[in-house]
């Protein structure tokens, strides 16, 4: 129990930083429009890059034993790609009028994408409190930072969530709630990690690089298009990935 209530109380904070970033939403003008739309599109695409490649591929590479780190990264990436084409896919064939609606089918991928995105993380901070459980005090501190870094970053992923859902016309309301959901996942996860330690570590690679796959194929096929149309939403995008990228590296 020792190990499950320090999962709990790890993953609670990172989940708080998601709410926090989510909540940005309340302090944003009410005006919706084309232009605003593309920046918080792009924002959220370089944000999601930069996540899926300094905050999931590599450390996925750096757990995969020996010569299968290539293997992990191309067959996990493929496999999240995938299973977020074929969700477009299924989506559109279920619910005709929404392959006529390109932003809602953009916004249902981002928010998908996002969401299996935090099972991960959520499943590395309860594996990380659960070790600690057992160490001590001298695993606690390197739990701690894990957790601490990731809920630095999970600040503008909410707010990747929340902006774009809140320029699409949605209330501030509903788009707060959405970006608070996207991170629930992780105290779930974590928890889950925590009691089944010896089965969730040798698959954390595997879902590390399926999640990215899944995020960079919403980057690719529905928000850069749209955002990269005109210049600002190339430059929001670029900003997004920078401030993504310096807090992973600065967070480790």
């Amino acid at each position: 129990m020792r190990a499950l209530y320090w999962a709990v109380c790890g993953t609670g904070f990172t989940f708080a930083m998601t709410v926090l970033g989510a909540a940005l939403v309340f302090f944003f003008s009410s005006c919706i429009g084309g232009r605003m739309n593309r920046l918080c599109l792009g924002f959220a695409a370089g944000v999601m890059s930069a996540a899926s490649v300094f905050s999931l591929i590599l450390p996925a590479m750096e757990q995969a034993a020996g010569g299968t780190a290539w293997l992990v990264a191309a067959v996990g990436f493929a496999a999240g790609a995938g299973l977020m084409a074929a969700l477009d896919a299924y989506l559109a064939r279920a619910h005709p009028t929404y392959l006529q609606d390109e932003q809602g089918r953009r916004l249902t991928l981002l928010f998908s994408a996002v969401t299996l995105h935090n099972i991960p993380e959520g499943m590395a901070v309860g594996l990380a409190f659960a070790v600690a459980a057992q160490d001590g005090l001298a695993g606690l501190a390197g739990a701690c930072a894990l957790a601490l870094g990731i809920g630095i970053q999970n600040f503008p992923e909410g707010a990747a969530i929340s902006l774009p859902l809140r320029q699409s016309g949605m209330s501030r309301g509903r788009s707060f709630a959405y970006g608070v959901l996207s991170g629930a996942v992780e105290p779930l996860f974590g928890a889950a990690a925590a009691l089944a330690a010896g089965l969730a570590a040798p698959s954390m690679p595997w879902l590390m690089t399926f999640a990215a796959g899944a995020m960079m194929w919403v980057v690719f096929a529905e928000m850069l298009p749209h955002a990269a149309a005109r210049r600002d939403g190339a430059l929001a995008a670029a900003v997004g990935y920078l401030v993504m990228m310096a807090l992973d590296i600065a967070l480790g």
